[in-house]
């Protein structure tokens, strides 16, 4: 058996990992690499033939996990793709949203003297996302599933999206049952709507991703009096308006449903809440859909309050028209868009109309990668590029951890320590010091700890 790292190899984004049965070979996840300037040039190449894999199992929908299943199948995959049911339908919405933004980075260059644009192609279209979803077999949690007479495969619930799911193959090779665990992303405790991970079962060999490694959550002040902390600053005690960069999916759902619960308990007066982005109402109904799956403070609520993601002042935002109408709007308001990274998405035009606005608060609830937007405020760049033009930032930028969906350093040393890997600990998605911080902590427990490089090869 043989374990090749392809992807969020001593970085983030991108995960891919190729796992070899003899002939038989299985791609864990086929994520966006989009840390790089030109990411679209760089994931059209595989470094492995499409058409050779035998099957894909998806952790969860982000799009730096599904992001590339599309190519993946333009380029000849013609297997299964093995996930649970809201992991299909929210990475059904993702990845023609994908399409859509590849379609309109394109249009933003400039054309060729014979009228064609210049700009990259775009790595799949609409058909090719319709063909992905063709592949899509939905997979029960904690039942397992008879891949052939040698591989099993069980979901694990993992809690840091509806549907995300640890992935644990039983393997009998040679008449030698080997057990792997890949983590895909952790999620945590007490977080609104979502389960929290459950224990992995034990194996030999665990693939564990880092994000959070060396890093802990906020612990001394709760989501909720954080929200309110903020939202008094920003739109009470001045008549100001509060911006939330937020993915559509999951952590949109996640902050209206607390909101929800803050003014539910009126532990603020009444302030009017946009959530701008289409691609979340989609996802709203997908998590409305599978709501047996939600935690149970969000099923005793629903009992006793109605529907989570519905309250007064709070409005979501359809149309273009819409969007812009939001933007005129003068009272004190809070607006929720997406993208969470500001790479795309309405959030650029509230940002252009707001940046340099002092009454404006722009709070980061969630990770930007390096490169982005969002990461170069979060730096404190006084200049930032928006929609073609340099722009000085004149708004108040905050962020908070505790909206995070990943598991922090304890919660990640939690999960290896369940899983207790008696062969070997793989870790991946983490920045270099995120990754050598939690490989530290784990050797100081005595398990042999590998980070691997892009490409690296071991045989298990």
């Amino acid at each position: 058996m043989k374990l090749t790292f392809w992807g969020a190899a001593q970085q983030v984004t991108g995960s891919m990992h190729l796992l070899e049965i003899d002939h038989y070979k299985i791609l864990i996840d086929c994520g966006l690499d989009y840390e790089k300037e030109t990411y679209q040039e760089d994931n059209e190449v595989f470094p492995f033939d499409p058409s050779s894999i035998n099957l894909v199992i998806l952790t969860h929908a982000h799009i730096d996990h599904s992001g590339n299943l599309p190519t993946l199948v333009r380029l000849g995959f013609e297997g299964q793709i093995l996930c649970t049911a809201p992991t299909a339908d929210l990475t059904s919405i993702l990845l023609f949203d994908s399409v859509e933004l590849f379609l309109r980075k394109q249009s933003r260059k400039p054309r060729t003297k014979r009228g064609n644009f210049s700009g990259p192609k775009p790595l799949y279209l609409h058909k090719h996302v319709m063909d992905t979803i063709d592949r899509f077999v939905s997979i029960a949690f904690n039942k397992p599933f008879r891949i052939n007479g040698d591989i099993s495969l069980t979901f694990i619930p993992v809690g840091h999206l509806l549907g995300a799911a640890a992935a644990i193959l039983t393997i009998n090779e040679h008449g030698e049952e080997k057990k792997i665990a890949f983590s895909g992303d952790i999620g945590r405790e007490n977080y609104p709507v979502l389960v929290k991970p459950e224990p992995l079962p034990q194996v030999d060999y665990l693939v564990c991703e880092a994000t959070y490694g060396g890093r802990y959550h906020t612990k001394d002040q709760t989501l909720e009096e954080r929200l309110v902390k903020e939202i008094t600053e920003a739109c009470v005690k001045t008549p100001g308006r509060l911006i939330i960069p937020a993915f559509s999916i999951g952590r949109t759902q996640s902050l209206v449903f607390a909101l929800n619960q803050i003014f539910n308990k009126k532990l603020l007066p009444p302030i009017q809440i946009f959530v701008d982005s289409p691609m979340a109402l989609k996802a709203t109904d997908v998590y409305r859909k599978h709501h047996n799956l939600v935690n149970q403070e969000a099923k005793d609520f629903y009992k006793t309050m109605g529907d989570e993601f519905e309250f007064e002042h709070l409005a979501y935002v359809h149309t273009t028209k819409e969007s812009k109408d939001v933007s005129n709007y003068l009272d004190p308001c809070i607006i929720i868009s997406s993208a969470g990274m500001l790479e795309g998405g309405r959030i650029q035009d509230h940002l252009y109309y707001n940046i340099q606005n002092y009454y404006c608060t722009i709070l980061f609830i969630g990770y930007c990668a390096k490169g982005t937007l969002g990461n170069k405020l979060l730096r404190g760049e006084s200049i930032v590029r928006i929609k073609d033009r340099e722009m000085m930032v004149y708004a108040t930028i905050r962020q908070t951890d505790l909206l995070s969906g990943h598991g922090d350093h304890d919660d990640l040393v939690t999960v290896a320590k369940q899983a207790n890997a008696k062969k070997k600990v793989f870790l991946v998605h983490g920045e270099e010091k995120s990754l050598l911080s939690l490989a530290s902590a784990l050797t100081d427990e005595n398990y042999n700890v590998a980070i691997p490089e892009k490409g690296q090869v071991f045989d298990l």
